[in-house]
Formats: structure tokens, C-alpha cells, sequence
């Protein structure tokens, strides 16, 4: 069990007035059996009241609009969460032969189409497909494959945050071979489901301070993984950029079919000028 504090700011500056501001945040740490959000705050400013749902995917939203003029906008998230390590074992005793029997029902199929179809991100290509195929899931349980999995897409591409844009599919990073923690999820996501497994795409932090020459305070990006179903375990975590399971160093924010459903901030807003973005996350752990 570890306690982890996140700190995460966005701040949007404008070269020209800005008014009527309209915002969704999915910023609020999930309470599941991984881990526990135990304090959260979110404050902006200029100051705006907020009306909070649950999305589709049982994301927690954060809604509000800034009506007055301003020339910038500051979001601030903090939150207290305690995580703990899955023991990553499935339960059910099903043969590969019988797990795969199943993935492939109609009625499996049917009960998790969301998270088997492709997406404008995840589209299937030829180029995909032989990608897909070249990973072989005969003989095999589908906890094994999945490690496979994520171990060939950690080997065969280069971490590169210049290569990639938010807009890039797994299409455009197959070609490039290379790309971010969005990319690397992506891919997963895409192989995953040509082979009848649901994936979903999974926003949150990973804490790296202690990793990064013994110092506590260290400045991160936000991160992405992929939560894949196994048939009578439940999901569970990978991460291909980082060639490993989610343990406790991973932070869930939410889940979606792909990076548009779990956008962490997005909006629209009335003016002329351009914006500049800056965005500051830190992780840090308790002792």
C-alpha cells in the first residue's frame, strides 16, 4: 500500500480576450479495488461553479463555463490517492482453447463490442492486421499473450515525444515507428481487439520520482496504458511503453474506447486570439 499526491495544473493564456469559456474535466482519481481516492479538490480561476456527472464510461466530469472576459484560465487538481499492487494472477482456470472459444462467442462479443470495435484512433489497416498476425496467440493463454503482446510493441518502437501529435492513429505511429505513451496504448488497443480482446485506453499518473536518480520531487507528464479484459478475471493493466503491469505506481483517472472518450481537459471558448497551454503535473509520494 503506498500514498500518492498528484498535482496537476492547467493553465491557458490568451493573446486576445477570451469570454464564454466552456470546459469538461475528467481530473477526479476512481475509487476501485487498485486503489483509493481519499482527498480531491478542484479549483479554477477565474472562480466558476462546476456540474459534475458521470459520463458512459462512469468517468467522474467536472462541467463549467466562464462567461466573463478574461486572459487566462487556471485549473488546479489535487488529490490524495492510495494505491495498491494487483497480485495480476487470473482466476479462471480456462484452457487456451476454451478462452479463446469464448472470446470469440457472439454473445462475449456482443457484451463488449464497445471495447472490440475499432475508433478513429484504433482503426484496422492491412498494415495493422499483418502487425497482428505476426503475434502468435495459438497454444497460448490469453494472460500470456497479452504479455507478449505489450513486451513486442515495448521492443519495436522508439519513445519519441517530436514524432507524434494527439491526432496521430496507430496507422501514421505503425509507419513512423515511434511515438508517446498515447501511441504505444493505441497500437495495443488496435492488436488486442483484431484478436478478439477487449481493450480500453486508460488515462491517469505514474509515479517515477524514486526512479529518477533517488529524488522525491519530480516533474511528470500525464500517462496512458491500456486495461484489457481476460474472460472470468476481470481487467487487467499493461502499459507498452514502459514494458511492464500497472502496479502501484499507476494512477487512475478514467477509461474510455480511446483518448477522445477521457480527454483530461477540453473546451471552447469566444475569441479573436490565439492560446498558449501550459500544463505542470507532479506525483509524489507519501511516506
Amino acid at each position: 500500500m503506498k500514498k500518492l499526491e498528484i498535482t496537476h495544473i492547467t493553465r491557458y493564456s490568451y493573446t486576445d480576450l477570451a469570454q464564454d469559456s466552456v470546459n469538461e474535466i475528467r481530473l477526479t482519481p476512481l475509487t476501485d479495488n487498485r486503489q483509493s481516492c481519499y482527498h480531491h479538490s478542484i479549483t479554477t480561476e477565474p472562480v466558476s461553479a462546476f456540474f459534475t456527472y458521470s459520463d458512459y464510461f462512469h468517468n467522474r466530469v467536472h462541467a463549467f463555463t466562464v462567461n466573463k472576459i478574461h486572459r487566462e484560465l487556471t485549473i488546479i487538481m489535487s488529490s490524495t490517492v492510495v494505491t495498491h499492487d494487483n497480485d495480476n494472477i487470473p482466476s479462471a482456470a480456462l484452457s487456451p482453447y476454451e478462452e479463446k472459444a469464448l472470446r470469440l462467442s457472439d454473445d462475449f462479443q456482443n457484451d463488449y463490442a464497445e471495447y472490440l470495435l475499432p475508433t478513429s484512433y484504433t482503426g484496422l489497416t492491412s498494415e495493422i492486421k499483418a502487425y497482428s498476425d505476426a503475434i502468435n496467440d495459438q497454444h497460448i493463454s490469453l494472460y500470456d499473450l497479452l504479455s507478449t503482446i505489450n513486451t513486442t510493441i515495448h521492443r519495436d518502437f522508439t519513445y519519441d515525444p517530436s514524432a507524434t501529435s494527439v491526432q496521430t492513429t496507430v496507422g501514421e505511429m505503425l509507419k513512423l515507428r515511434r511515438g508517446v505513451c498515447q501511441d504505444y496504448s493505441h497500437l495495443m488497443i488496435a492488436v488486442c481487439r483484431d484478436k478478439g480482446i477487449p481493450a480500453r485506453y486508460v488515462s491517469g499518473y505514474h509515479f517515477v520520482g524514486d526512479l529518477q536518480g533517488g529524488s522525491a520531487e519530480f516533474t511528470q507528464a500525464s500517462h496512458a496504458w491500456v486495461e484489457c479484459l481476460i474472460p472470468g478475471s476481470g481487467w487487467f493493466g499493461y502499459d507498452p511503453t514502459n514494458d511492464c503491469e500497472v502496479n502501484w505506481r499507476y494512477i487512475k483517472l478514467g477509461h474510455g474506447r480511446d483518448y477522445n472518450d477521457i480527454v483530461p481537459v477540453k473546451g471552447v471558448y469566444r475569441g479573436a486570439g490565439g492560446q498558449n497551454l501550459e500544463v505542470i503535473v507532479d506525483v509524489k509520494l507519501v511516506e
